[in-house]
Formats: structure tokens, C-alpha cells, sequence
């Protein structure tokens, strides 16, 4: 699928934007700074914070950048104290193909103090299909395993202290991992096959993973995910498949809405196709673990409806 940048980082000049914000006394929760010397790690979403955050346990400090669960990350703006907060940095994870460019943004403004960086798209090893590449690997439970080791392994050399500690957590999350891809293949062994639609490629990963087959015309999802307009043609392209019967669910990105996507829902609603809301960013309440089991269950519901 197309990528493109989230985000835009503001204008203001990256020395200017530190020195001011450490004349004003930032708290070290506001910055992800600390002041007694514990590792900090800066992920730019809190899917990832609060990966990093199961895995380091308290041994850590974890600040995620884009954390509003009710924000379209579309339309996110990073600001000056983010670029403080990843100038204080050990260890940043950004997922890259496009996905957070605003990182590379501020990486690049200087007064980052050498970190290491996690790239979650390069360490997926995943590729550009047909010139497209699905930035949302999240969604792709042995990217986000290849991410637990990274983790493990990047803050057990930071910290040998708590290596131990590092590997019993990330053990445990890695046990949570296999518990969904489980469950994945008990669903693909029911549902392969079957139809489903997105209005974005978001959860598509998880999708392919129990076998489903995406019939969204790749013109509609590509313009909805650039914020472009959709031919009347390729909307009705894709509004027809809730009349022809071919799809068994809509998989539908509840944190960016417009009228096409309107649209297709009341169209999905009016043909009785199961409705699943999916998000890019963590909803409040849930880590991620539980979090894509509430995925997975609300896709097993609807592909038995």
C-alpha cells in the first residue's frame, strides 16, 4: 500500500526548541528525560511505548510521542518537547516506511545525544509490493517478535544489570505473541478464503495471516490512506461488493473517517456485513497484547456472523 508521512514537525529551530524547554524546567515525564541515570527509550507511538514499556518493566523509563488514543495520527504534530525528549534518548523506535517521518525529522535537526535507533519496517525485512509497501507492520505479529528480540537484546547490552530481567519479560510477551499467531491459524484453518474490504490497509497483515482475501480496490484504499479524493467510479466499484454479496466483513479504520468512508459504512451496515473497527494507535485501557485479542475476536465474530 502507498505510504506517507503522518506528520508534520513543527517549525521551530531544534537548538532553540531545547535550550527553551530546559529553561522552563520540563519534567522528566513530559520529556523522557530522567535524572538519575535510568535508560530511557522514545518509541513515536504508544503501540510501541508500551512494548518497550512490557519488556524493560520498571528498570526504564518509556515515553511514547504519539499517545492520544482519540488523535487521528494523520494529522498529528510533534513538537518541540518531543525533540527534547528523543534528545535525551537511549534507545527510539520508530516504525519507518513513511509511516513516522516526523523521527527522521527531528533525528536530523541534531541535539540528539547517539541513540540507537529502531527501525520496525527495516527490521521486518518486508518490501514494497508492486512499488506499494503496507507501513503498519504492528499489525504482523513476527515483525513485532523480531522487535521483543531487538528489544531484548539492545536494552540487555544498555543495562547488563538487568538482563535477566529484560529476557524473563520479553519470554513472557514473546509466549503472548504465539498465543495470537495461534490463534490466527485456528481461524484460517475456519476462514480461509473468505472475503473482507478495509477502508485503510491497517490491519491487513493480520487479515493475510488468517487467509482472508482483500477485495477493496486498491485505488480506493491507496487514495483514502494519501487523503486524496476517490473516483465515483471506484467508490461504487467498492460500495457494490456489500450488494454483491463477496465480502464477509468490513475491516474499518475508526481513528480517520470522510465521506467515502461514510459511504462504504452505511453500505456495509445496510447489507448486513459485519462491521470490525480496527485503530493505528493503542486504544486507552488495553496493552497491546490484549489489545489484538480484542482484534481477533472482534474478526472471529464477524466472519461468523
Amino acid at each position: 500500500m502507498k505510504t506517507r508521512s503522518l506528520v508534520s514537525l513543527l517549525a521551530v529551530p531544534a537548538a532553540a526548541a531545547v535550550a527553551a524547554l530546559a529553561l522552563t524546567g520540563c519534567s522528566a515525564g513530559a520529556s523522557g528525560a530522567t535524572s538519575d541515570g535510568e535508560l530511557s527509550v522514545v518509541a513515536s507511538t504508544n503501540v510501541y511505548g508500551d512494548i518497550a514499556r512490557t519488556i524493560a518493566g520498571d528498570a526504564v523509563k518509556v515515553t511514547s510521542i504519539m499517545d492520544n488514543p482519540s488523535q487521528d495520527p494523520h494529522s498529528f504534530e510533534a513538537s518541540a518537547q518531543n525533540q527534547l525528549a528523543l534528545s535525551k534518548a537511549d534507545v527510539i523506535i520508530e516504525n519507518g516506511g513513511g509511516y513516522d517521518d516526523f523521527m527522521d525529522t527531528m533525528l536530523n535537526a541534531g541535539g540528539t545525544k547517539k541513540a540507537t535507533v529502531i527501525n520496525v519496517v527495516d527490521l521486518s525485512g518486508k518490501k514494497a509490493a508492486g512499488g506499494e509497501l503496507n507501513e503498519h507492520v504492528w499489525y504482523d505479529f513476527p515483525t513485532v517478535q523480531k522487535l521483543t528480540d531487538k528489544l531484548v537484546d539492545v536494552l540487555s547490552k544498555a543495562d547488563a544489570s538487568q538482563a535477566a530481567e529484560f529476557k524473563k519479560n520479553g519470554d513472557a510477551f514473546t509466549a503472548g505473541l504465539t498465543g495470537l499467531e495461534n490463534r490466527e491459524a485456528q481461524l484460517k484453518q475456519q476462514y480461509a478464503g473468505a472475503g473482507v474490504t478495509v477502508t485503510e490497509p491497517v490491519p491487513l497483515y493480520m487479515l493475510d495471516a488468517i487467509g482472508l482475501e482483500n477485495k477493496t480496490p486498491e485505488a480506493f484504499s491507496a487514495a483514502i490512506e494519501a487523503s486524496t479524493d476517490v473516483s465515483p467510479a471506484v467508490l461504487q466499484q467498492t460500495l457494490d461488493l456489500f450488494s454483491g454479496g463477496s465480502v464477509k466483513l468490513l475491516a474499518y479504520n475508526e481513528q480517520t473517517s470522510g465521506p467515502e468512508t461514510e459511504k462504504v459504512l452505511s453500505a456495509a451496515k445496510k447489507a448486513g456485513v459485519a462491521i470490525v473497527p480496527v485503530t493505528e494507535t493503542l486504544p486507552s485501557g488495553k496493552d497491546y497484547l490484549s489489545w489484538m485479542t480484542s482484534n481477533l475476536d472482534a474478526v472471529a465474530k464477524g466472519l461468523a456472523e
